[in-house]
């Protein structure tokens, strides 16, 4: 029997906001069996549980809110909790988004390696698909169907001549999302970094945490993945993912 699992102690971390620009200090906590992941907002005493029915916005970054109170970008942190079996813990964070760090999850992963597992006295249950669903909105889509495993296949095009085309598909367990996804970065597209920003996103973004695309080509130099933007595309969805409250069997 596989047993729910959590930190065996606390570990934590600074970094500024992707969108927001501010500076924020994260500390990932223990937590006790069926407590699931919960977010607490020490500026503000408001603690917000990982939980689909908190999904406050989708512009850019997974936002959750409750009592008027959200804390934002939560996917990165919640994939990389997810795809190494965190169930409980607490996530303080004095600040209204978590931080970027590299723009990816590979700090995640090392800071929950950095505190170690510990299982508790209770058994994991999970989220198995029994029947295929599917959800279409716009050119967007995605599928859920049965299987044995978690696995997670992503295709993107974009209007751009590196991006026409990018597929990657994943079983997605600890040790490939820590070799293969996690380091992946996000991106975005330099005609579109003014736009992000007269609205207030972006306002922390650079070339240090982010792929940023011109033109001609990828203005970091190198990428960590010829396929990088296609694995990214993956951790965000692991992150989402994470919302629905059990490991999925799909």
């Amino acid at each position: 029997m596989a047993y729910r699992r959590t930190l065996k102690r606390s570990v934590g971390c600074t970094g500024i906001g992707l969108h927001s620009g501010k500076p924020v200090r994260l500390v990932l906590k223990p937590a006790p069996a069926e407590h699931g992941l919960r977010f607490r907002r020490t500026d503000v005493g408001v603690e917000i549980p990982a939980s689909l029915e908190y999904v406050a916005r989708l512009d850019h970054a997974t936002t959750l809110s409750r009592d008027g109170v959200g804390v934002e970008t939560v996917e990165h942190l919640l994939s990389a909790l997810y795809a190494l079996g965190v169930d409980d813990a607490l996530i303080e964070v004095d600040g209204p988004e978590i931080p970027i760090l590299d723009g990816s999850a590979a700090p995640f992963v090392i800071l929950i390696h950095e505190a170690g597992l510990k299982p508790l006295p209770a058994p994991r249950r999970y989220l198995k698909v029994t029947r295929p669903v599917e959800v279409v909105r716009g050119g967007k889509s995605i599928r859920v169907t049965p299987a044995d495993h978690f696995q997670v296949s992503y295709t993107i095009g974009f209007d751009h001549h590196l991006l026409r085309h990018q597929a990657v598909s994943f079983r997605v367990t600890s040790a490939t999302f820590a070799e293969s996804i996690a380091p992946a970065r996000t991106f975005g597209f330099l005609r579109e970094v003014e736009m992000l920003r007269r609205n207030g996103l972006a306002l922390g973004g650079s070339l240090e945490n982010a792929v940023v695309i011109g033109e001609t080509g990828v203005l970091n130099n190198k990428l960590r993945f010829e396929d990088e933007f296609a694995r990214h595309k993956v951790l965000d969805a692991v992150g989402d993912l994470a919302l629905l409250g059990y490991p999925l069997a799909g």
